[in-house]
């Protein structure tokens, strides 16, 4: 359990250093997936394929951006925590 705690620690503080790294390989990974899975249903055009993967990935981007967001107002909240907690 300890394990799995420090690479989920580990993995926060990597987001927390690359935020928009992360949110481009979302968003990259996001794509593809969406033109894999498009590119599965025969009934559509290419064009619309193409539309359809660029606003799934769109979407998800928006998402990461969110919680890229939600990440750097839950840490700067921390740090002041940290400081009050200190200074007291």
């Amino acid at each position: 359990m300890a394990e799995s705690t420090s690479t989920a620690a580990s993995i926060r503080k990597w987001v927390v250093e690359h935020k928009l790294r992360s949110v481009g390989c979302l968003w990259l990974s996001g794509i593809a997936g969406s033109i894999a899975y498009n590119w599965s249903q025969p009934a559509m055009k290419t064009s619309v394929k193409i539309i359809h993967a660029r606003l799934h990935a769109q979407a998800l981007t928006l998402a990461a951006l969110a919680g890229a967001a939600a990440v750097e107002y839950y840490d700067r909240s921390a740090k002041k925590t940290d400081e009050l907690a200190r200074s007291a």
